[in-house]
């Protein structure tokens, strides 16, 4: 198998491993709550650095003030993602949950399966919480129509679960390399921050090149909370086009943004 000595993935996971089995339950917890306030945190500024910079890029109306109930449940859901890690920890420490160590080629595959399956994954577990009897799980994330980073983090704690589960049980099935999680993990967060800015990353005609079409951009998110009935997908728009929920949008606001409907934002 051929390496890639990039850094040593093996004496990364080991030393972390040796660091939490020195902790109590409770000071695991604690961690990975302090972990979770981490993602929170940097996602915030990433979010936020996007906005500032590309203020011409606009493509959904300016987000109102920030309410209670988006601060408390972005908070339950940094708790219960800390949760859910300390979950994967006993789930790994039992032998249920394995990872492969080392960085090689395999673990480029393995990031693809792990981006391309849970996005297939949670494509189907977001349109289902769009099923009449099951949207009240998923009514408080679009009780916000105008997107911002913190939004990212605006879910019902089921919903949390819901995913947290999933992200679980994929890792059970597929027992990844090490280093894809992470990669996959810092994607995961990269594509939620942008698709909750309200601002296109990337110009027009890029996005329609043969590649980068299929993936989700902040338009592609942005237009799902304008219109609950299409735009299921996260990371691609393959499933969406695939099964028929695929949807074009051009979101503006005469009032915030000064144009006309129908007309590009940038």
């Amino acid at each position: 198998m051929i390496s890639l000595k990039i850094l040593d993935p093996d004496k990364t996971l080991t030393t972390l491993i040796t660091f939490l089995n020195s902790l109590s339950q409770g000071e695991r917890l604690g961690f990975f709550v302090a972990q979770n306030v981490g993602v929170l945190i940097g996602a915030l500024a990433f979010g936020w650095l996007i906005i500032a910079i590309l203020p011409g890029h606009r493509i959904a109306p300016k987000a109102p003030p920030v309410d209670r109930l988006e601060v408390g449940l972005a908070a339950c859901t940094v708790v219960l993602n800390a949760v859910i890690t300390a979950v994967g920890y006993e789930l790994y420490r039992r032998g249920v949950v394995t990872f492969r160590i080392g960085v090689d080629l395999r673990s480029l595959l393995d990031l693809f399966v792990l981006l391309v399956g849970m996005d297939f994954a949670m494509y189907w577990l977001h349109r289902s919480a769009h099923i009449r009897w099951l949207y009240f799980i998923h009514r408080p994330h679009h009780r916000y129509v105008k997107p911002r980073p913190l939004d990212l983090f605006v879910l019902s704690p089921l919903e949390t679960l819901s995913f947290g589960g999933l992200w679980l049980l994929f890792l059970v099935v597929t027992s990844p390399s090490w280093i894809s999680v992470v990669a996959y993990l810092t994607l995961n967060v990269f594509f939620g921050v942008l698709g909750h800015t309200g601002v296109e990353l990337l110009p027009p005609a890029w996005t329609q090149k043969p590649v980068l079409r299929w993936f989700g951009t902040s338009l592609f998110h942005a237009g799902h909370h304008a219109d609950e009935h299409h735009n299921f997908g996260f990371y691609t728009v393959l499933w969406d086009k695939l099964f028929g929920t695929y949807a074009e949008h051009r979101l503006v606001d005469p009032v915030s943004t000064g144009r006309t409907n129908g007309e590009s934002v940038y």
